[in-house]
């Protein structure tokens, strides 16, 4: 509140700094509702009585004559001098008649009182703050007068200072026609007017004050003869409180809370009284991240409680791993921002350059996670606010046979010997750690404590990959072929998949590789490579080989055929690859006529027709004289797509314009032409023989090449395809977090019984429950080529979520359910996105981050 003097030629000047606090006009009922509550605030119960009387002496025709010329209210405040405490009875109010001067900070406090009660009054259930109950808190300015020989103080309320509807209100309020209008001082601001040592203000000159009204919308309906229906609500709200103590903003009920997720009546407009708390946070650039999480925290009650009150004396200064205070100063002032009455959106700049001189990764404006920016606040605010000032030093002892519940209590207990804080009061628990060595079976038990939980989704570890399998043995055509693999698994987890999809027999294998513009692009060799270098786009094809014959080169056939296109205007024939690249062994291939039937055989599933013309066959192109349908080497005959056998006469007088040349790897240039009759040159071949068959214009039209150039995708994703949306219960994320699980073998374990590290197997086990329970959805997965966000739905209870199946040392635990009250959410892509952040207003135990890394991620 600004008190300004103004004197006769109207200058004015601002008064000590002592005044300068905002006062708030309340109704008295509803501040002593606060005050009958609580025990023990005799000083708070005190306050100076002043009675209005009217400011001028005019009547009769004389003051119809006033009020023309001076439209101006005013009114005088005679000053009693006796407290609400020396009351009688203490029974007043009850008009609607009498009102109190408190400062912001009590009226801040009273006015949570009455949330909380509410809360309470319903059974912990959550509670619409109406509009006419909640009314906006608005300004009106008041001109004061010091009369001391009348020890009162003359009150003007002029138009000129105040809008319209200001005014208007004020003149229903202040009126002095009807009854009797008592106002309480608890604020000590008027005391300071009568003070002689304080006051500096001559007789005649006014004072400019501003007063905060509140809880004053009914008001309206008492002018109008309502006032016993206002005395209702009041005694009603009076008997309603009885008998309950709840905690400041928290919730004194018990855990049947039940959230009113769309109910608008309390989320009102900015400034209202209802929206208490409920303030936006400016984004400075990328820095939704950092609000989502500042919003999730400045709705933790216990939090919010610690950091409006007097949190600075635990300030360590002297701790070595804290910040000097910054960063818990730095938030305790945007907390105060937040839940400032009639606050606006607030910019927290400030606290983002303290958390980006303390936290260098936090710096500039790019994207971060907020579960990182979360667990570094948390444990920031945790050393600033240390209540140890000289940690002591304590030897860290294996369970060696002792009861768990006697090494765990001897753990938390060296842990708050070293660490207590309002963050280790209200956001630690305790792990039970168990690591068994696989040699010696040496069993170390441990307790530890944590902060938060990150939850692995167990749903999203399967993943659907469709490939097409060809054979080699000239009878059966491609197939695509789905199977399901780990997600995170490796490339021998696919072929162990697709061998059994496809019934591979003992003495064949599979060589996998992947196709781009009708080419081999590369060939996926490695047992051990990840699955995730296999994208949903690619196209991949599994060839059947045979076992025994892995040392054997392989002949890969590229195909092409003659098209006509226009160039510069002119119709010009071009080579163009089609078609899925053959791949055989090159097992009894001596010249390049052994290498067309093996060719041919490769391809016979593909034709369309097995009858072809003799006369097509041009003697002076060399063609095969067998007559009959098998080889003069006695092998298998070439059989078509129907698995009839193809006359090798008719088929290679049909074929004979087929052109083989010695290629490269892409398939783009031809260093020889194969000729039929001639020796293979396949000397120095090692794994690798490329072949490019070119095919003239009609022996390519007797082949399905559709067929041949038919090649699904890994996974088909189009504008309206999309995958099934996969589905995980919240339990299940839990206990694939407390699933045994062998240690890595970066991160192996010193066996003190084998005096050397080993891949110990371990287990986690819940032990102690934290009263705020942060948990961490793990959404942003990597590896080494790719980042990936998981779109899995996980279903969990907003309500109760019960873990005390998951909690082995149950009967420490007063409670071990928990009802859902914010949640950090992310949405979009790796790519892009944003974080929100999801609040209610009353206390619930449960903080959920809902995406979250170990690396920083998209916004």
């Amino acid at each position: 509140m600004d008190v300004i003097s103004e004197d006769s030629s109207d200058s004015t000047q601002r008064v000590d700094s002592d005044n300068d606090q905002r006062v708030y006009f309340v109704p008295l009922r509803w501040w002593k509702d606060t005050q009958d509550s609580t025990s023990g605030e005799s000083d708070g119960n005190r306050g100076v009585l002043y009675t209005a009387t009217p400011g001028t002496s005019f009547a009769g025709p004389m003051k119809l004559f006033n009020n023309i010329i001076n439209s101006d209210l005013m009114f005088n405040l005679r000053r009693d001098g006796d407290s609400l405490r020396n009351s009688e009875n203490g029974e007043v109010g009850c008009s609607g008649r009498d009102f109190a001067l408190v400062q912001g900070e009590m009226w801040l406090q009273a006015l949570k009182w009455h949330i909380d009660a509410r809360a309470a009054v319903k059974g912990g259930k959550s509670f619409s703050a109406a509009e006419d109950d909640m009314a906006d808190v608005y300004p009106l300015q008041l001109r004061l007068s010091v009369q001391r020989e009348t020890n009162s103080l003359g009150v003007k309320i002029s138009k000129k200072d105040n809008a319209v509807e200001l005014f208007r209100r004020a003149c229903k309020i202040f009126s002095l026609e009807s009854e009797q209008l008592r106002i309480w001082d608890f604020s000590g601001q008027t005391t300071l007017f009568f003070m002689n040592d304080k006051n500096k203000f001559s007789k005649d000159q006014e004072i400019l004050l501003e007063l905060q009204i509140y809880g004053l919308s009914d008001l309206v309906k008492c002018r109008e003869g309502k006032k016993d229906e206002l005395s209702l609500q009041h005694a009603n709200r009076t008997n309603s409180f009885s008998g309950v103590s709840p905690m400041m903003n928290g919730n004194a009920g018990h855990s049947s809370f039940n959230v009113a997720r769309n109910n608008s009546s309390f989320w009102g407009k900015a400034g209202e009284a209802g929206s208490l708390g409920l303030t936006g946070l400016q984004n400075l650039g990328n820095t939704c991240f950092m609000n989502s999480a500042l919003q999730c925290l400045a709705h933790t009650p216990k939090l919010v409680d610690y950091f409006l009150g007097d949190y600075v004396g635990e300030i360590n200064h002297d701790n070595a791993l804290g910040m000097d205070g910054e960063i818990a100063l730095a938030f305790g002032d945007l907390i105060r921002k937040l839940w400032a009455p009639g606050a606006t959106v607030v910019a927290p700049r400030t606290f983002k350059s303290k958390l980006a001189r303390f936290a260098p990764q936090f710096s500039g404006f790019n994207q971060h996670d907020s579960q990182e920016l979360l667990a570094f606040l948390l444990d920031g605010l945790h050393e600033d606010l240390n209540r140890v000032k000289s940690k002591p030093y304590m030897e860290a002892k294996d369970g060696e046979g002792r009861p768990d519940e006697e090494v765990a209590d001897e753990y938390w207990r060296n842990h708050l010997a070293r660490n207590d804080s309002i963050i280790v009061d209200v956001c630690q628990g305790q792990y039970k750690s168990t690591l068994v060595c696989p040699v010696c079976k040496k069993v170390s038990v441990t307790f530890d404590p944590f902060m938060y939980l990150s939850l692995p989704l167990p749903s999203t570890t399967m993943r659907t990959m469709t490939l097409t399998i060809v054979s080699n043995d000239g009878t059966t055509q491609p197939s695509p072929c789905t199977v399901t693999v780990p997600k995170p698994g490796k490339f021998e987890d696919l072929i162990q998949a697709l061998g059994t999809a496809c019934s591979l027999r003992d003495h064949e294998t599979l060589l996998v590789a992947e196709i781009y513009n009708n080419r081999i692009i590369r060939y996926l060799e490695e047992p051990a490579d990840s699955l995730s270098l296999i994208r949903d786009g690619d196209r991949l094809v599994a060839y059947r080989l045979m076992k025994d014959m892995v040392k054997v080169p392989l002949v890969v056939f590229i195909h092409q055929q003659m098209e006509e296109q226009y160039f510069n205007g002119k119709l010009t024939p071009t080579w163009k690859a089609f078609g899925i690249p053959m791949v055989a062994r090159l097992c009894d291939i001596v010249n390049g006529f052994d290498l067309r039937s093996l060719y041919l055989k490769l391809i016979a599933p593909f034709r369309l027709s097995a009858e072809s013309s003799a006369d097509d066959c041009d003697s002076t192109e060399g063609c095969a004289m067998e007559e009959a349908p098998g080889r003069e080497d006695g092998s298998d005959p070439v059989l078509d797509g129907e698995g009839n056998p193809i006359n090798v006469k008719q088929a290679s007088c049909t074929d004979s314009k087929l052109k083989f040349y010695l290629t490269d790897d892409k398939g783009t240039s031809k260093e020889s032409l194969i000729e039929m009759h001639e020796p293979l040159a396949i000397t120095g071949v090692s794994k690798r023989l490329n072949v490019l068959v070119c095919w003239p214009k009609k022996p390519i039209e007797q082949y399905d090449t559709r067929l041949l150039s038919s090649l699904p995708e890994i996974f088909k994703s189009g504008f309206f395809a999309k995958r099934p949306q996969e589905s995980v219960s919240l339990y299940k994320c839990l206990e694939a977090f407390l699933t045994e699980e062998p240690l890595g073998p970066d991160d192996m374990w010193y066996c003190p019984g084998c005096k050397t590290h080993r891949q110990a197997v371990k287990k986690l086990d819940l032990w102690r429950l934290p009263e705020i329970l942060v948990i961490h959805l793990k959404r942003f997965s990597y590896s080494r080529f790719l980042k990936n966000k998981l779109e899995t739905y996980v279903d969990f209870p907003a309500d109760d979520l019960d873990l005390s199946p998951y909690v082995t040392q149950w009967n420490c635990q007063s409670s071990a359910r928990y009802m859902l009250y914010a949640v950090s959410n992310h949405y979009g892509s790796m790519g892009g996105g944003h974080y929100t952040a999801f609040v209610h207003v009353n206390v619930i135990r449960l903080l959920l981050v809902h995406v979250s890394a170990l690396e920083p991620a998209a916004p």
